[in-house]
């Protein structure tokens, strides 16, 4: 990844929270049931990484998704995230809840979204970004649209360059 850009730093300066929905963007976005009807999802160990480097950072990470699954639980735990907000048919208004106990506005927001059901959130935060395959839709409303597809370290791609832009990742890869 190349060094942040002027526009990336004025960009991220005001960022102070991540939310991200899951499926299509922490995930592939399919949804695999085996012989017995139990639900896998695929996660990419980078995005894992990239959410505890900024969480080290000082920075919190929220999951908002509408689906209710097992999965997103023990990701959530793995990493340490603690606002997981599942079956959120309306994830402004779950956002606007979230955010204060956060101490953070809207305008400080990053929201990752790749579906319509992001699309009302990504326009009113601060950084909207959309993986490299999210809906048309979710592409012409982002800030960012990333090089990365959903499940394969978008989430990390975003991360990386929001500390990039901050001059907090040589800090990020010391502590990895």
């Amino acid at each position: 990844m190349p060094v942040s850009s002027d526009s990336d730093h004025s960009v991220a300066q005001p960022i102070q929270c991540i939310l991200s929905d899951v499926d299509g963007v922490m995930t592939d976005g399919r949804i695999i049931y085996d012989s017995a009807g139990a639900e896998t999802k695929q996660f990419h160990v980078r995005d894992g990484l990239g959410i505890k480097l900024w969480m080290q950072a000082g920075f919190p990470f929220g999951i908002i998704t509408a689906r209710n699954s097992p999965m997103v639980e023990r990701r959530a735990v793995e990493l340490g995230i603690s606002h997981v907000s599942q079956g959120s048919g309306d994830k402004l208004q779950r956002a606007l809840e979230i955010l204060p106990e956060w101490g953070c506005e809207l305008s400080s927001v990053c929201y990752i979204g790749d579906d319509l059901p992001d699309v009302p959130v990504m326009r009113r935060v601060g950084l909207a970004v959309a993986p490299a395959d999210a809906a048309a839709d979710v592409r012409n409303v982002a800030h960012w649209v990333l090089s990365s597809s959903g499940g394969h370290g978008a989430v990390r791609e975003t991360i990386e360059r929001l500390l990039r832009a901050k001059s907090l990742w040589s800090a990020a890869e010391a502590s990895a």
